[in-house]
């Protein structure tokens, strides 16, 4: 992908972000990851989203290192780097403090699968990480979040779970592009409150039987998907 077109669609999914009320202010962030050139393209840091534009993307290396751009990128750089060196696939990130998943995320809890709705997009709960530790936090505290994603995914496929929620912070979300994350991210402030709503309506809910989990993420996203067009996304 061209690095321009790349800028283009990092700034729409960091606007889409705000029409979906999922940021407050300069909160949050989205970024994408060209594989082909190792090149990331990231909101700057503290820019108020009403002044971006294309041109105020930063673009670094997989390092951190910037290689074009008069700002600084977003804190949270090294976050979207360790998930991009470690989770093949992903070409998208995007972090936000919307309010039903930042909550579940300050209670240390996954967000369970509870419905179909869930299920649709998400193979089982969206997970909660581990609370950092202080060594963590005082060392190199946003690549650290990283490897507690990552730590959280060990037996995880982040292509079939593609958000997670670090503990007593808030979600990150991914996809094979900027708009996909973005998407994911909607996602999770929905099922974020539906989750909260039905747990609070009934403490003792279960979640749904494993055949029809595996039934509607299938046909969305397995080998023999059946929903929506061909060669459209679905939704």
């Amino acid at each position: 992908m061209k690095l321009q077109s790349l800028r283009e669609e990092v700034l729409e999914a960091n606007l889409e972000l705000v029409r979906r009320g999922l940021v407050l202010f300069t909160f949050g962030n989205a970024s994408g990851f060209d594989r082909a050139s190792g090149l990331i393209v990231i909101k700057p840091s503290g820019v108020p989203y009403e002044q971006l534009a294309a041109g105020d993307m930063v673009i670094t290396d997989l390092k951190g290192a910037i290689v074009e751009g008069k700002l600084r990128p977003s804190s949270d750089l090294a976050t979207h780097q360790a998930i991009y060196a470690e989770f093949d696939g992903v070409q998208g990130v995007v972090h936000t403090h919307s309010r039903y998943a930042t909550a579940w995320a300050q209670a240390g809890l996954d967000i369970p699968c509870l419905g179909t709705t869930h299920a649709d997009y998400f193979h089982g709960p969206i997970p909660a990480t581990r609370h950092m530790q202080p060594c963590e936090i005082e060392g190199e505290y946003e690549w650290n979040t990283g490897r507690v994603i990552i730590e959280r995914f060990e037996d995880l496929d982040p292509l079939r779970v593609s958000a997670v929620l670090v503990a007593g912070h808030a979600p990150f979300c991914w996809g094979p592009t900027p708009t996909h994350a973005a998407h994911t991210a909607v996602i999770v402030e929905e099922l974020a409150h539906m989750a909260f709503l039905t747990t609070t309506l009934r403490a003792d809910v279960r979640g749904i039987s494993d055949s029809l989990r595996n039934k509607h993420f299938s046909r969305k996203h397995g080998a023999k998907a059946y929903y929506g067009q061909i060669n459209e996304p679905s939704g």
